[in-house]
């Protein structure tokens, strides 16, 4: 019998995991960190796979067609640059869903990458995956 549904080469389908992938700003600022770290935590959690932003950056293929085939794509920043959900929009995405870690109430340089706020941002982005 045919699956109707794609499926990415990652294997990101509800039968055998999350349905989307997640994009963190891995920036040089904390808050680019704690978004790094959030984005594995829900990875580790299996709430959704965290996939290369710098191989869509550079347009490799295998990771646009897992991109293109997953039906949500979660970008996490750390600041108001969005540079995971710009970079996600520039290489024609539109199935963003985006979390900004500043506007949790972290601030950019004073907020260190410790569990609690790695947790925060990790729920935050799970909760919007639900929605």
């Amino acid at each position: 019998m045919n699956d109707p549904k794609p499926k990415c080469s990652c294997s990101c389908n509800e039968e055998s995991g999350p349905a989307a992938l997640v994009y963190p700003c891995s920036g040089s600022a904390d808050t680019g960190e704690i978004a790094d770290r959030a984005a594995r935590r829900l990875d580790a959690e299996n709430v959704a796979w965290m996939s290369c932003l710098a191989g869509i950056g550079g347009r490799v293929s295998g990771l646009m067609a897992n991109a293109a085939a997953a039906p949500t794509l979660l970008a996490i920043d750390g600041c108001p640059h969005d540079c995971a959900r710009k970079t996600l929009e520039l290489a024609g995405f539109t199935n963003i869903r985006h979390v900004r870690v500043t506007d949790l109430g972290f601030k950019k340089g004073q907020t260190p990458a410790r569990d609690q706020a790695i947790r925060q941002v990790a729920d935050a982005a799970a909760a919007l995956l639900k929605n």
